[in-house]
């Protein structure tokens, strides 16, 4: 981008989704910038949003859910997010990038307190025309990936909201509360 910019031209980085959620687009602004290259970023909508709201899927949900969490699986780092804190959130789990670590994501936050038929939504390819879901829990979220074939990008709708259906909502919510 630096070295088209120097020669004169006009410059656009074209990111799927919103460019600064896991998109890296703060990251690029800053180094342009750090080079006195003017910016301007232009938002999106992200892919867990967007691929949510495609399969019927409402984030938050009066009497559900008060809340979204975004988080990605992926660090620079590879280090491991707090699975067990995020269970204990109440919200929505949006996971980016957790194909790869279905297992590790699965036995956190289930150690971490959500119950094993937790709904979850696997959205493949997120708001494009080859979007694809499979609707699991999170006790069989790996198994039916594998037979759904999922590959990334994807990403996870962890909560109540990702139940099939209203009917399989409600039934999952009375579950709950007999059980706590």
């Amino acid at each position: 981008m630096l070295r088209y910019v120097r020669q004169g031209k006009c410059v656009v980085r074209l990111k799927g989704g919103d460019p600064c959620i896991f998109g890296r687009g703060g990251e690029e602004a800053d180094w342009l910038r750090a080079r006195n290259v003017e910016v301007e970023l232009v938002n999106g909508i992200t892919a867990g949003l967007a691929g949510a709201t495609q399969c019927g899927i409402s984030l938050t949900l009066r009497g559900i859910s008060r809340g979204v969490t975004l988080v990605t699986a992926h660090t620079q780092d590879d280090s491991s997010l707090n699975w067990q804190a995020l269970a204990q959130t109440g919200t929505t789990l949006v996971v980016y990038m957790g194909v790869a670590k279905l297992a590790e994501i699965r036995d956190s936050l289930l150690a971490g307190g959500l119950a094993a038929q937790t709904p979850v939504a696997m959205i493949e390819n997120a708001s494009l025309p080859q979007q694809r879901e499979c609707r699991s829990s999170l006790a069989d979220m790996q198994r039916d990936a594998a037979s759904f074939q999922l590959k990334s990008p994807a990403i996870l709708v962890i909560g109540a909201v990702a139940a099939v259906d209203q009917a399989e909502m409600t039934d999952w919510l009375q579950t709950q509360a007999s059980v706590g």
